[in-house]
């Protein structure tokens, strides 16, 4: 398939605003505007090694060549400024096929193949008094109750109003009310799901995610405080509360990330009842290019963790592949980060985790089924490289390989590929 024209609409409809823009161009709203086109090259590869039988996917692997365009625009002049930003995104298929597809990383059609490509422009305006700015429109917020999850080819974005204000020096406050989601494998808009621990509960809907928070710095800016709500409309609402603290001891870094949700079903309680508490803590510890982390979590309540479908959430213990967010679940996590900086080798990094959860409801998480004791746990190995000189400067190369076993879900193995690059266009 030929894809020339579906980048040649995509670059046209960018390049239709900056007219508009020049025709702004004092006080800022051209000075400050910014453009990035980023590239990105991903293969995805997951073998369900514990699935049998002639009628269940045993694999998903596909490859795809994806691209991220992001054109800000700065403000107006004036007490109240006015601006513009623009999202284009375009997804192409390298290699798939049925039977191994479901990866994150395409649309899958009715003919169970996955698509050749997709693509989506959204825009975004946007208003500034003082440190208060207004968003309506096109957006990827970045929430404890809402993560910003680019973890595939393509970043998932939503569609509302945000306000974000920093009136008081340490303080930020926001608010939105989200009314559809682009996921991250579509192009087109959608009411937006529930997950609980792993499932997505597709047997409810809804249009409306609310949230209000607000977060402290103080101390200067070592230590941070953050309180939370947030509500999909008649399915659940959300409490969070956070500390994260940094102190200096010698040569030592010192860190501690502690966190506690509390989630309930909302109005119409479309799925039911929904009982949950989620309690984290993630310490750290830092000297030259070494980082050690020790990490726990416990999930109360009837329930597994829900969260909006398909993100993932700032649990301490929370990966892409498991969760490990079960109902009754405890784990603990150790991690080892290295920067090869210290040894003069800038842009290698390499990291190993490994988690290990028991305690599991398996009957409550999977909403049915025997009741018995589930356990899981993971290994993640990510080797990351971005080249620091010469013609491929800035250009980024990530592998990660996992390995994730359980008694209650499916097992994993899986391996990952990821090439970027970006263009400061602007």
């Amino acid at each position: 398939m030929n894809h020339r024209p579906r980048l040649c609409l995509l670059s046209t409809a960018i390049a239709a605003c900056l007219p508009n823009l020049s025709q702004a161009g004092e006080g800022g709203f051209i000075e400050d505007a910014t453009a990035t086109l980023t590239a990105r090259n991903y293969y995805f590869s997951r073998d369900f090694s514990d699935i049998v039988g002639p009628n269940q996917q045993s694999r998903a692997e596909e490859w795809a060549q994806g691209f991220i365009l992001n054109v800000k625009s700065g403000y107006t002049p004036g007490t109240v400024g006015f601006g513009v930003d623009a999202i284009g995104v375009l997804g192409l298929k390298l290699d798939s096929g049925r039977g191994r597809v479901n990866t994150g990383l395409l649309p899958l059609q009715e003919d169970g193949e996955a698509a050749d490509d997709y693509s989506r422009l959204g825009l975004a305006a946007k208003m500034r008094v003082s440190k208060t700015e207004l968003k309506v429109g096109e957006l990827q917020p970045n929430l404890p109750v809402l993560v910003h999850s680019d973890i595939r080819l393509l970043p998932p974005s939503y569609q509302g109003v945000s306000v974000v204000s920093n009136e008081l020096a340490g303080l930020t406050l926001q608010a939105g009310h989200l009314n559809s989601t682009s996921l991250r494998n579509e192009a087109g808009d959608d009411k937006m799901l529930a997950m609980l621990g792993h499932l997505p509960q597709r047997a409810a809907t809804s249009d409306a995610f609310n949230y209000a928070g607000a977060d402290y710095a103080f101390n200067a800016g070592r230590t941070s405080v953050g309180a939370w709500y947030a509500q999909l409309e008649d399915i659940y609402d959300q409490r969070f509360v956070s500390l994260k603290h940094s102190q200096l001891v010698g040569d030592w870094t010192l860190g501690a990330n502690l966190g506690f949700f509390d989630s309930a079903e909302n109005g119409k309680r479309l799925l039911g009842d929904i009982d949950n508490q989620a309690l984290f803590a993630l310490l750290s510890a830092k000297h030259g290019g070494h980082t050690f982390y020790l990490g726990y979590q416990a999930i109360f309540g009837d329930h597994a963790f829900p969260r909006v479908f398909a993100n993932v959430s700032p649990l301490g213990n929370e990966v892409p592949t498991y969760e490990f967010a079960s109902a009754d679940e405890r784990s603990w996590q150790l991690r080892y980060d290295y920067d090869f900086a210290a040894l003069g080798v800038p842009g290698l990094v390499a990291g190993v985790r490994y988690i290990r959860g028991d305690n599991v409801d398996a009957e409550a998480t999977n909403r049915g089924g025997p009741r018995y004791e589930g356990k899981d746990w993971e290994r993640d190995l990510d080797i990351g490289y971005t080249v620091q000189n010469g013609a491929l400067k800035g250009l980024g190369v990530r592998v990660r390989n996992v390995t994730a076993r359980s008694n209650y879900r499916t097992d994993i193995d899986e391996n990952r590929l990821i090439l970027s690059y970006s263009w400061n266009l602007l």
